[in-house]
């Protein structure tokens, strides 16, 4: 696939894996729509990816209600989208029954049901152009579930359950859908993930800190898009956990109860 010219959709565009897509994507030649709820890093993000063509769209991804209108106005500057990159979410830092059931409701929103809505919102348009692609940026958690992630596990479980789902609807109809697995990436997504409590962990995971640089994520997954592959995992040794699980699961569960440093 070559990306000149195409309409790349991100969300979570305003820092981390998002930053780094939208950057790599400038450098392709496409045209880009950011999306994020902090326009004033969206707005800092537009201006790196220059001279590349981007458009600002605030978008929060528990108001599915705003997503119709949202699609509206991509479609008015651009006329379609060529590729939706759900990348937008929130990570979690804590025991399963040291969180309240709100913050657990929470993630799946934003991490489930955001993603889910607005691939439900853009594909009527690729359906009529017979042509398109959705990604989606999951996790090694999506995988398998490690401790003090419990709910941001099930969120990136059930992605992989209805985007493989949707992928085997979509077929033959000229539309694609990719799923991508980081591992530890460098980026604040310990920072902001939740607590218990809903309030954000405010500080870096040390497996984060010395994670996979984002623009090296970013050049990975768009190799993986332009193949028009189904999944990928990209990241370090950790991304062994997936075929250890495989090959060996009770060797991996005892792995998994050690650890249990966030």
């Amino acid at each position: 696939m070559d990306f000149h010219e195409k309409v790349v959709w991100i969300t979570g565009a305003s820092a981390g894996i998002g930053e780094a897509l939208a950057q790599a994507f400038a450098r392709q030649g496409a045209r880009l729509v950011l999306s994020a709820r902090n326009e004033a890093e969206l707005r800092r993000v537009q201006a790196a990816c220059a001279p590349a063509e981007a458009l600002v769209l605030p978008l929060d991804l528990a108001a599915p209600e705003t997503f119709a209108a949202a699609v509206a106005e991509v479609q008015a500057r651009f006329g379609h989208v060529d590729i939706l990159i759900n990348n937008g979410g929130i990570s979690q830092r804590s025991l399963a029954l040291e969180t309240r059931l709100e913050v657990d409701r929470r993630l799946m929103e934003v991490d489930y049901f955001g993603p889910v809505a607005l691939s439900k919102a853009v594909l009527p348009g690729m359906l009529a152009r017979r042509a398109g692609r959705i990604v989606v940026v999951s996790s090694l958690v999506g995988k398998f579930g490690t401790p003090y992630r419990s709910a941001y596990a099930a969120a990136k479980h059930a992605l992989h359950g209805f985007f493989d789902s949707l992928r085997a609807e979509l077929y033959a109809s000229g539309v694609g859908v990719t799923i991508l697995c980081p591992g530890f990436i460098r980026t604040g997504v310990s920072v902001n993930a939740l607590t218990g409590d809903g309030q954000a962990l405010g500080q870096m995971d040390e497996a984060t800190a010395k994670g996979l640089a984002p623009a090296d994520f970013a050049r990975q997954a768009l190799r993986v898009i332009a193949q028009g592959r189904d999944e990928a995992t990209i990241g370090g040794r950790e991304t062994w956990g997936v075929l250890l699980k495989r090959l060996a699961p009770g060797l991996f569960a005892r792995v998994l109860r050690r650890a249990r440093v966030r």
